[in-house]
């Protein structure tokens, strides 16, 4: 039986690319599209893919927010991420948007088909080398999180920061001072080794904090 895919990159090379990986296999190209416009378009004229193979990070609009709207609008339309980032902070993203599948760029044919037939089948599907980043961070961040020891609050305000609340936010909503936050903030920098924001939220997913 073939397989409804459609595919949004804005790269055409990586669209080539996928459309000759595919070539042979019993499977029906829907679309191919740019940008989440274009996908809305699509999906509007009723051409519905089973599977949607999608960029992550399009001109207009993240894949993340894109898979978000197709779990409430079109929940038949099951998404495989499509990235070049190995971090499993972006695998997390993106499973908990409602993707299915997980797989890098540079991935071979058989990845490729192995995660359609997966997601086809009702599976989960992540890339084989991001499952070994996972692992390895797995075993280093169980002994990094004993380690570290955050208190309840210091746990609460983490995942207020990784929300992208400003300090003044988090004070307000905790009915604490702005002061407090703050010494709670560089408390964190301390205890997982960061210096910035966007070091510190990454730090804490990967480490399974938030």
């Amino acid at each position: 039986m073939m397989i409804k895919i459609g595919i949004v990159d804005d790269h055409p090379l990586i669209i080539h690319g996928i459309l000759q990986m595919l070539m042979g296999f019993p499977i029906q190209i829907v679309f191919t599209v740019g940008s989440g416009k274009e996908l809305k378009k699509e999906l509007n004229a009723g051409n519905f893919p089973e599977i949607l193979l999608l960029d992550i990070e399009l001109p207009d609009i993240s894949g993340i927010s894109i898979s978000e709207e197709l779990r409430q609008d079109f929940p038949d339309v099951q998404v495989i991420a499509l990235s070049n980032h190995d971090e499993p902070v972006y695998v997390r993203k993106m499973f908990r948007s409602g993707a299915k599948g997980y797989v890098l760029k540079g991935t071979q044919q058989q990845g490729l088909i192995d995660a359609i037939q997966t997601v086809k089948d009702g599976g989960q599907f992540i890339d084989q080398e991001i499952k070994d980043i996972i692992l390895k961070q797995a075993i280093q961040g169980r002994n990094a999180v004993i380690n570290a020891k955050l208190t309840k609050r210091e746990l609460e305000i983490l995942t207020h920061i990784a929300n992208e609340l400003s300090n003044l936010e988090i004070a307000d909503k905790l009915f604490l001072s702005v002061r407090t936050i703050e010494s709670h903030r560089h408390s964190l920098n301390q205890k997982l080794n960061i210096k910035t924001t966007a070091g510190l939220v990454k730090e804490a997913y990967l480490r399974g904090l938030i």
